[in-house]
């Protein structure tokens, strides 16, 4: 993933599946990403994605029943925004001045859970 320019247009990745879950990981994901079921969760692995510092990783999950299982790098910021039956369960990053990834969750029941482990350097395109 790179840094986005002045003359470089974002990329959206939309995902919709109306009965079972979703799986991202970075060879999958553009800067932003929508995911939508009606039942079902979103596995998201992010610890082999490339983020420059200052860049920003945005994931929309929208549905009824379902929650987020978000796996990064320890030095990543999370913020996660949206209305949901369920917590945010993240400790926060383990190193300062990382990248960010916000995460909106939407839906009647489901949390967001944040795991954090290494890097295996891989690019988003």
């Amino acid at each position: 993933m790179t840094k986005p320019g002045k003359d470089q247009t974002r990329k959206t990745d939309i995902r919709i599946g109306l009965i079972g879950g979703h799986r991202l990981n970075g060879a999958t994901l553009h800067e932003r990403t929508l995911a939508v079921s009606l039942v079902g969760g979103a596995g998201v692995d992010l610890t082999g994605v490339e983020i420059p510092d200052g860049a920003e990783l945005r994931i929309t999950k929208l549905s009824l029943i379902g929650g987020v299982s978000l796996k990064v790098r320890p030095d990543v910021r999370v913020d996660v925004r949206g209305l949901r039956l369920g917590g945010v369960q993240d400790q926060g990053p383990t190193e300062p001045n990382g990248p960010t990834v916000r995460v909106g969750a939407w839906g009647l029941l489901g949390g967001v859970t944040v795991r954090r482990g290494r890097a295996l350097r891989r690019q988003v395109r």
